[in-house]
């Protein structure tokens, strides 16, 4: 599902979906070379599913707790809920999910994400999911949705939603809601909506350099000065 009067239009989301995320972090550096050092996880994280292609869309973002029960009480709890789900099916689409685990030394502990949220997510419009926390279900999980998980655990403990709507950070990456999302087995990172037209050019440019090395790293005939030659030939691809 996309949005044609979203900030970026849906063709260059799918531009930016043929590279894979470090290819994305490369291109960054060569448009936007200020976020060098920000806008992408830092920390490792879990893919069950590392085969499934990368994931481009609008982020969704949420904060989880689980070591303790919510103190809303039952029918509050119920509309909050309701009130996530419209508020992670409704916007530009497609979307990404990104939710915050707030249990700090026992982040993890339960999982928000198994069967039942990634079947929702996927009807609601997500392509898939970045958290720091756990998640479960794996072999139930909806085909096609993707995963970068802090941990896979067995239980729900006492997990639900602390809010939703707000700026959050997942393995170093801060996210607002609607900022733009790559994420790959790799992991994920922001898209500035400015800068998105020019990354699948820059990502072009970054392979047309990095072949030319890579032929001579990859011949018989490899050498030093090949190397040489093919660095300084590398410089001068524009």
């Amino acid at each position: 599902m996309t949005d044609a009067t979203a900030p970026v239009p849906p063709s260059v989301l799918e531009a930016l979906a043929r590279f894979d995320t470090p290819t994305i972090c490369n291109a960054m550096e060569l448009v936007a070379p200020e976020r060098r050092l920000s806008g992408y996880t830092v920390k490792p994280l879990v893919c069950p599913f590392p085969d499934l292609p990368p994931v481009v869309g609008y982020a969704r973002t949420a904060t989880i707790r689980a070591t303790t029960a919510s103190g809303l009480p039952a029918a509050a709890q119920r509309d909050q809920r309701l009130a996530y789900y419209e508020y992670v099916g409704t916007g530009h689409g497609p979307r990404v999910s990104v939710i915050q685990d707030l249990d700090g030394a026992n982040i993890g502990f339960g999982a928000f994400w198994g069967e039942v949220n990634s079947a929702l997510h996927k009807a609601l419009g997500c392509l898939g999911v970045v958290t720091d926390g756990s998640i479960r279900d794996i072999p139930q999980w909806a085909p096609g949705f993707q995963a970068l998980a802090g941990s896979i655990g067995p239980s729900h403990a006492h997990v639900h939603l602390a809010g939703f709507g707000d700026t959050v950070n997942v393995a170093g990456m801060t996210v607002r809601s609607d900022d733009i999302i790559h994420a790959d087995r790799h992991g994920a990172v922001v898209i500035p909506a400015d800068v998105a037209a020019r990354l699948p050019e820059a990502a072009d440019l970054c392979a047309r350099r990095e072949e030319v090395i890579l032929s001579i790293a990859r011949s018989d005939a490899f050498s030093l000065d090949k190397l040489r030659a093919a660095l300084a030939r590398a410089a001068e691809i524009h």
